[in-house]
C-alpha cells in the first residue's frame, strides 16, 4: 500500500494503471474508519483491480460553529485498517494541496443542497460537492462507493456526477448499524455513556415508521408525528424528521410509491443522522 499525499503525484501514479485497462475503485473518506468504512472499501477491493482510499478532514464543509477541530484524526489506526482491508493507495492530502491560496471555485448542486441538513447547515454541501469533484479529477476513479447513512448527500453526488458528465459508476451501498441499531459515524465516538444509550432512539423512530406504513399508515404528518414523540421522550433536541421524494427530497404529504424517511437529532452536543428508504406497494 502506498500513501501519498501530492494530487500530482497519486495522478501520475494511477494513469498507468488506466492505460493498462485496469479499473480503480475510490472510497473518499475523512479518515476515523469504523466498519461502515470498511465495508465499502472492501466492496471496492471484490470490484475492481485497484483501489483507492482517501482521508481528508475536507474544511469547506464545516461551518464556523461546527467541530472541525476536534474531529477524529487516527491516522496510524485509518493506515493499518486500510492495509489490512487491502487497499493499493491512500491518498492523504494536506488542506493546501486541495486548496491552494486564493481558491475561489465552487460546485453547487442547487436545491437538493438547501433542504434537510442543507437548512441547517448552510454551504455544508457545496463543500462536499466541490471536494468531491475535485478528488474525481484527480483520482479518476471507474466506480465510487458512498454509504446509504449519509442519504442526502449520495443523492447530491449522484445528480453532480449526471450533471457534469463525470465518467463514473456512484455505487450506494446499506447503512452498516451497531448491535443496537445506531448508525456507524465517526461522530458516535463524542457519545458519552447515557448520551450513547439515548442515540437509539434515532433507530428506533424508524423502526416504529417502519411499523406505522407496514399497518397501513400512510399519512407522513401522522408518521412523522409519532416520531417526534418518540424522540422527544429522549430529551434529544430534533433538527429534522421529514418524510421525502427519495429523487427530488420534497416534502411528501402521503406515501405512494417510493419514499425516505429522513432524520437529524442533536444528543448532547452531537448531532446525528440516520434514514431508510421504503417502497409502499399498496
Amino acid at each position: 500500500m502506498r500513501v501519498i499525499s501530492s494530487p500530482n503525484k497519486i495522478r501520475q501514479a494511477l494513469i498507468k494503471y488506466k492505460l493498462k485497462g485496469k479499473t480503480i475503485g475510490f472510497v473518499p473518506t475523512m479518515g476515523a474508519l469504523h466498519q461502515g468504512h470498511l465495508s465499502l472499501i472492501h466492496q471496492a477491493v471484490r470490484d475492481n483491480d485497484i483501489t483507492v482510499i482517501s482521508i481528508f478532514v475536507n474544511p469547506k464543509q464545516f461551518g464556523p460553529k461546527e467541530d472541525l477541530n476536534k474531529y477524529p484524526r487516527p491516522e496510524e489506526k485509518d493506515l493499518a485498517l486500510c492495509e489490512k482491508a487491502g487497499v493499493d493507495f491512500v491518498f492523504h492530502p494536506k488542506s493546501k494541496d486541495m486548496y491552494p491560496d486564493n481558491f475561489t471555485t465552487y460546485v453547487s448542486v442547487e436545491g437538493l443542497s438547501q433542504v434537510l441538513c442543507g437548512k441547517s447547515r448552510p454551504g455544508h454541501f457545496a463543500g462536499v460537492a466541490t471536494v468531491v469533484t475535485k478528488l474525481f479529477n484527480i483520482i479518476q476513479p471507474d466506480i465510487a462507493y458512498f454509504g446509504q447513512k449519509d442519504a442526502q448527500q449520495s443523492i447530491i453526488i449522484k445528480k453532480m456526477v449526471r450533471d457534469l458528465n463525470i465518467p463514473l459508476k456512484i455505487k450506494v451501498l446499506p447503512t452498516i448499524r451497531e448491535k443496537d441499531g445506531l448508525a456507524m459515524s465517526s461522530r458516535n465516538s463524542y457519545l458519552n455513556i447515557a448520551e450513547r444509550k439515548k442515540a437509539r432512539v434515532l433507530s428506533q423512530s424508524l423502526n416504529l415508521a417502519r411499523i406505522l406504513i407496514q399497518n397501513g399508515a400512510r399519512d407522513a404528518d401522522r408518521i412523522i408525528n409519532r416520531m417526534k414523540a418518540l424522540i422527544k421522550k429522549k430529551a434529544a433536541k430534533i433538527d429534522y424528521v421529514e418524510l421525502v421524494d427519495p429523487d427530488t427530497l420534497q416534502p411528501l404529504k402521503k406515501i405512494s410509491k417510493d419514499y425516505f424517511i429522513v432524520l437529524a437529532v442533536k444528543i448532547g452536543n452531537t448531532r446525528l443522522i440516520d434514514n431508510f428508504q421504503g417502497r409502499c406497494l399498496n
